[in-house]
């Protein structure tokens, strides 16, 4: 499968990109610095109880605000493999696709799932399963060009990689 399986961290809705990683954190381009303060704002222990995997789920307009690819960068740094929510800014939406981070639109899952809760994502087929509740969602899945962009770590690994092959 491809996809993710890991702990869902909660949140409502129009979660901003300056909650996802605030101003202040911004002198870096280190990613692993940036990492360290994502979601600082809104929930002060997420860096410490975050692991490889774990998957954010949220509710409407997930990403909104600033126009910064680092939120998403902070975030796929931190070890969030995927976000699942109602909606997602456009522009969060774009970055995420371009640094090769897996985001879902599914509003029924956005709903149902809940904080703490195990779940699976497979992303070729766009089904989401909440093993906590043994509930099962369908996104739509990701194309298969984009499919490609995320497995190649994003857009300009995936160009360098047609390019050379």
């Amino acid at each position: 499968m491809n996809g993710a399986h890991g702990t869902v961290f909660k949140y409502g809705d129009n979660v901003d990109t300056d909650v996802i990683i605030p101003a202040r954190y911004l002198n870096s381009f280190d990613a692993k610095e940036l990492a360290s303060h994502a979601m600082v704002d809104i929930d002060p222990t997420f860096t410490s109880r975050v692991k490889d995997g774990d998957i954010i789920v949220a509710r409407r307009n997930f990403g909104c605000g600033s126009s910064r690819e680092h939120a998403p960068l902070a975030l796929k740094t931190a070890g969030v493999a995927c976000v699942i929510a109602d909606s997602f800014a456009r522009i969060f939406y774009r970055n995420s696709i371009n640094i090769g981070f897996a985001i879902l639109e599914c509003p029924e899952a956005a709903a149902a799932i809940n904080d703490g809760d195990e779940v699976k994502v497979d992303y070729d087929t766009g089904v989401i399963t909440d093993v906590t509740t043994n509930q099962t969602f369908k996104a739509q899945p990701f194309p298969e060009f984009m499919q490609k962009i995320i497995a190649a770590g994003g857009l300009v690994n995936y160009v360098n990689e047609k390019k050379e092959g």
